[in-house]
């Protein structure tokens, strides 16, 4: 917790440090072009080049990562200016850090010559990742550059659906045979020098490059270097395919606490590895996706776009919100007369529709988790409903009984009072029918259960928590 801590405080210093500079800057410049001197072209050229210096070498000692997260916080005009400041051989690494709505401001920023050298510095698994932002003129002409082993890669990533394996997986991949010894396979290692990132394991294959086994580097390392890789190797390693869901593939390296994994064809060739540094990319890009999803967004928005590329992205909710918020005025609508002659139901009734939205998206959330970590199925989907069932009566009684007493302690009305926790009650119960309900329909209607479930659960329950207090306050109080 304190590493994470104080990993913020150095991203805010490295940010503040460069606003700093990007300010100092702006500062001089409009002073030396103010001045009237011998030359003064010339002279604010100089000036411009010696005061951008600084704030280059300042870019050029800090992580890919870090330089991402400069640019996603800047304003358009000044991320632009950053941008033209980072060296030619790093954009390739930190186009894959940024954001995808940051990505395109970078990309539209750069000529095609810029983006072919940016995706040459890179591998094939990462080419296939920026792939989808490229202009298709620029991608066909990388396809030229590459030699026909990487085309055939990149043709196989980008082929495979987002969010499979297949898409996450990368090549670069130490192989072994079963049949020599471990003093070999060391040789081999020291001949090789360098070895993958997050290399944890080796790949043992026969002549037709299908998996056999994988051989850990600390069973390489702590066995006698006479025995074979056969004898060593373990024959039960976890493995995946290319087409197999990648939440399938991170809840397993969770489970096992792998570092890499082998990743096979049909026909248990190897084909190519799943490492965690993908995993956890993956992992937090749903967060996100599913933190913007219940919000009713329909994709990440970089906080500094246009007015109408956010108006884009936020209206189809707002209008769906705007309907249900016109429901549940047409609602209220129906019992005027009974508001008419009780004043207290207009001030009491929004806390029976706020208790219930809060309840329902409580249960919506815990059942969306458990979709997504395939806890639920046909045979507890009963079990399920009832628990929430079970806990929305439970608390509508409970705080249903203390607003009630509350409600008759203001305005000294016993049947008001019972009025409200019949209401909490029923509502509360509806909430949690809708809680279950509506991410199951959407799953089984083929939709992600994330999206838009926070705003449908709020409408529903505002609708029916009017409807529910204002009906019973007619039928008992008039």
């Amino acid at each position: 917790m304190a590493e994470n801590e104080q990993s913020k405080e150095s991203l805010q210093e490295n940010l503040q440090q460069v606003i700093h500079l990007l300010n100092k800057h702006r500062l001089v410049e409009e002073l030396v072009h103010k001045q009237d001197m011998p030359k003064h072209s010339l002279v604010e050229s100089l000036v411009h080049k010696q005061n951008l210096v600084e704030l280059q070498k300042r870019l050029d000692e800090l992580h890919p990562a870090d330089v991402a997260y400069i640019l996603e916080a800047l304003p358009i005009e000044e991320r632009l200016q950053v941008w033209d400041l980072v060296k030619a051989e790093r954009d390739g690494e930190i186009l894959l850090e940024v954001s995808d709505a940051v990505r395109q401001t970078l990309i539209a920023d750069m000529d095609s010559d810029e983006l072919l050298a940016a995706a040459e510095q890179l591998d094939t698994d990462e080419i296939a990742d920026l792939a989808p932002d490229l202009p298709q003129d620029v991608l066909q002409e990388l396809m030229v550059t590459l030699d026909f082993q990487n085309r055939q890669r990149l043709q196989s990533a980008m082929s495979y659906p987002e969010y499979t394996v297949g898409a996450l997986m990368d090549f670069d991949i130490v192989t072994i045979r079963e049949d020599i010894s471990l003093e070999v396979v060391l040789r081999y290692l020291r001949r090789i020098g360098k070895l993958p990132d997050h290399t944890d394991k080796l790949f043992v294959v026969d002549r037709e490059n299908r998996l056999r086994g994988v051989l850990p580097l600390k069973r390489l390392v702590v066995n006698d270097p006479e025995m074979s890789v056969e004898e060593v190797m373990a024959d039960d390693a976890v493995v995946f395919h290319p087409q197999e869901e990648a939440s399938d593939a991170a809840q397993a390296f969770e489970r096992y606490d792998l570092v890499t994994a082998p990743v096979v064809d049909d026909n248990n060739k190897l084909v190519g590895r799943l490492t965690v540094d993908a995993v956890m990319d993956f992992i937090r890009e749903e967060s996100e996706s599913e933190v913007l999803s219940l919000a009713g967004l329909r994709e990440e928005e970089d906080i500094f776009a246009s007015v109408w590329k956010s108006l884009q992205n936020r209206w189809t909710w707002l209008a769906i919100n705007l309907i249900t918020a016109f429901i549940a005025s047409r609602v209220i609508g129906l019992f005027e007369g009974s508001i008419e002659k009780i004043v207290a139901l207009a001030a009491l009734m929004p806390i029976v529709a706020g208790i219930g939205g809060n309840s329902g998206n409580q249960t919506t959330t815990m059942i969306v988790r458990g979709l997504a970590l395939g806890q639920i199925s046909a045979h507890n989907m009963r079990n399920l409903f009832m628990k929430e069932m079970g806990v929305g009566l439970l608390n509508g009684l409970v705080w249903g009984s203390v607003l009630g007493l509350a409600a008759f302690a203001l305005y000294h009305n016993a049947a008001l009072g019972l009025v409200m926790t019949g209401a909490m009650t029923l509502n509360l119960l509806l909430a949690a029918v809708m809680g279950v309900g509506i991410p199951l329909v959407m799953t089984k209607l083929g939709r992600d259960p994330a999206v838009g479930s926070s705003v449908m659960i709020t409408a529903v329950t505002d609708s029916g928590g009017f409807f529910i207090f204002l009906g019973l306050a007619t039928l008992f109080l008039l």
